[in-house]
């Protein structure tokens, strides 16, 4: 039976906090873990100006203005581990908002320099994150093309799975998956599910084998035709 979780984590790390990181107050009531001791009104949006309130925010500068009119019709499924196959260690998060240390690992030193971030990402344990407005255009998919459209950036929502291509992924972020795929197309007007191996097939094989996409379209209850 698939389960549509609520999502926890309302604020944002005060380690994350006082490097001087902007953040955005989450809105919104969800089941909030033992340590947090307030409830958030019942009364607030599920979406403020593209931000979910189950999300713990940390905002990223990497991100631009969607073009006019634009569509937000696809989501994209990826999957992102620093060091690869390293899980729990923050070095995504630091890479989305510019913070990486590209000397703390030599794997950093290939991809110094790199500017990217997502709108979401859920680690291995659930918890959500959400770096960029889903109103606005997050730098996930690089050069890519779904159904004849290039430059998927422009109209698609990016979530990032803590993980290795290939690999499984956790029942809890799967749960996660879930909540937030059913919120998004709740909110915007998505269309169809893909991969970044789908829309960049030359170039990335993310999430690849180990994700299960049978078991996305059965819990967020979209017809064969939205998903791979």
């Amino acid at each position: 039976m698939c389960k549509q979780t609520a999502l926890t984590m309302h604020t944002v790390l005060p380690e994350m906090a006082s490097r001087g990181l902007s953040t955005v107050p989450s809105v919104g009531p969800c089941v909030l873990p033992p340590e947090v001791p307030h409830e958030v009104p019942t009364s607030t949006p599920l979406w403020h100006n593209g931000w979910y309130r189950c999300a713990r925010i940390l905002e990223s500068p990497n991100f631009g203005p969607r073009p006019k009119l634009s569509h937000i019709d696809l989501v994209v499924v990826h999957c992102i581990s620093l060091p690869p196959g390293a899980y729990g260690n923050g070095h995504v998060q630091r890479l989305f908002t510019n913070q990486l240390d590209w000397d703390a690992h030599p794997y950093f030193q290939s991809i110094q320099g790199l500017q990217v971030s997502a709108h979401f990402f859920i680690s291995r344990t659930g918890e959500l994150w959400q770096f960029v407005s889903c109103d606005a255009r997050a730098w996930h998919a690089g050069q890519s093309v779904f159904g004849g459209r290039h430059n998927c950036n422009d109209y698609s929502i990016g979530i990032e799975l803590e993980g290795t291509e290939g690999h499984c992924f956790e029942v809890a972020q799967y749960d996660t998956l879930y909540a937030i795929s059913t919120a998004l197309t709740s909110q915007y007007p998505v269309a169809c599910f893909a991969g970044h191996e789908h829309i960049a097939p030359d170039r990335k094989k993310d999430p690849g084998a180990g994700f299960d996409w049978l078991k996305l379209q059965r819990c967020v209850a979209l017809p064969d035709k939205v998903f791979p």
